[in-house]
């Protein structure tokens, strides 16, 4: 089979090398590209005739899906899959599967930085020490004894519930389904309105598909008691951006974000830049030098069994 690596992993060439052996020492033809590209053409050529691709986060257009009439299997290096074009999966019958797992403890890890950021000012108290200034004015919180609500309790959720119970936080959670694991967790399921009137900290673990879109939307954040913490490290549509940016401006709310529409650099004119009461990542809670390694080695596992006759990590 023709198996073509379509954009980098993020790991380095001995690595590749010995992660592409155990295809091309079974006979497989493997190719990788070291740039990524957005322009169709050039997918286009990149995947022509190939049996399998493997992607990381960068779109995967319908028209290059159709494009290779060989193409039976896509591993996404990712855990979500909204940026292949899915339904032209289907129409060609071919299968997909992904990465999840991969950063659970890297995103979980980032949300509760970003709490305690909040709660503590530790950015604004490194901007004061820096400036040469004094502690005035920056009276952190403690976060133990908090309520954190946990929206979406997947297994990035949940293993992030479970660092805010080692701090000695109250779970409370809303999800489409329940899980198990939260419950052991001693999480406590409410309503999408119950969490955001009771928690002091909300952290969004959902997935982005056409019902989580604008899912906290400003009726949500209008719910949210004065002070309390949005933390999204999730997808950025998954928050309606102009309405946390109203309440960050009034000093309603605070908020962690690690996503955003589109990945950073943002706009000059985006409703966060400059908006107080909020501390920033650039959509790095999936890049630890760890999980990278790992989802490249997951990608492969993905290819030899999907080969083998026994898809793993199904996501079509």
């Amino acid at each position: 089979m023709k198996i073509v690596l379509m954009e980098p992993l993020g790991i380095d060439g001995v690595t590749l090398d010995r992660l592409a052996e155990t295809l091309t020492e079974q006979g497989h033809e493997f190719s990788a590209y070291d740039t990524f590209s957005t322009d169709v053409e050039e997918l286009k050529r990149r995947s022509s005739g190939a049996d399998v691709l493997i992607i990381a986060n960068h779109p995967l257009p319908g028209e290059v899906i159709r494009a290779d009439a060989n193409l039976k299997f896509i591993s996404v290096a990712f855990v979500g899959i909204d940026h292949v074009d899915v339904e032209a999966c289907r129409e060609q019958n071919v299968r997909i599967s992904n990465t999840g797992g991969y950063c659970n403890d890297a995103v979980a890890e980032l949300a509760v930085g970003l709490a305690l950021d909040c709660l503590r000012n530790i950015s604004l108290c490194n901007d004061a020490v820096q400036a040469g200034k004094g502690k005035a004015g920056l009276q952190g919180h403690e976060l133990a004894g908090r309520t954190v609500g946990i929206i979406g309790t997947g297994a990035i959720g949940c293993r992030t519930a479970e660092i805010f119970k080692v701090f000695g936080c109250r779970l409370i959670g809303y999800s489409r389904s329940r899980k198990q694991a939260a419950l052991d967790l001693g999480l406590e399921y409410r309503t999408l309105d119950e969490v955001m009137q009771e928690a002091d900290i909300i952290s969004v673990h959902t997935p982005l598909t056409a019902e989580t879109k604008g899912l906290i939307g400003q009726k949500e954040i209008g719910e949210m008691k004065q002070g309390a913490i949005l933390i999204n490290t999730s997808r950025g549509p998954v928050v309606d951006t102009e309405s946390l940016a109203e309440a960050l401006k009034k000093g309603r709310i605070k908020a962690g974000i690690d996503v955003f529409e589109k990945d950073p650099p943002l706009p000059a004119d985006h409703p966060l830049l400059g908006a107080p009461n909020l501390v920033c990542t650039p959509h790095v809670g999936f890049d630890t030098r760890e999980s990278i390694d790992r989802r490249a080695v997951m990608a492969f596992e993905n290819v030899t069994s999907w080969i083998k006759g026994q898809q793993i990590r199904t996501m079509l």
